[in-house]
């Protein structure tokens, strides 16, 4: 998994993987170096897992209903 492209992760493989990182730093049984590539693996795992959240977030919407009690459309979850 270390080795996919992170821009072509889904969300649940890239939040396992920052798991697998975090976990790693915590134990700190890393060296330095090792560290840093992580810390940098990790840093670009998160900014997917937000935008592949944002995107979500941009399609969940709620479905309006006109007076006549029919679906009229629909409009942004939080408005």
């Amino acid at each position: 998994m270390a080795d996919t492209p992170v821009e072509k992760m889904t969300f649940e493989d890239a939040i396992r993987e920052l798991e697998v990182v975090v976990g790693k730093l915590e134990r700190g049984d890393v060296a330095l170096e090792e560290s840093i590539s992580l810390y940098e693996r990790g840093a670009a795992l998160k900014k997917r897992c937000e935008a592949k959240l944002s995107e979500a977030e941009a399609k969940v919407a709620k479905i309006t209903v006109g007076p006549d009690g029919e679906a009229a459309g629909t409009a942004p979850l939080d408005p």
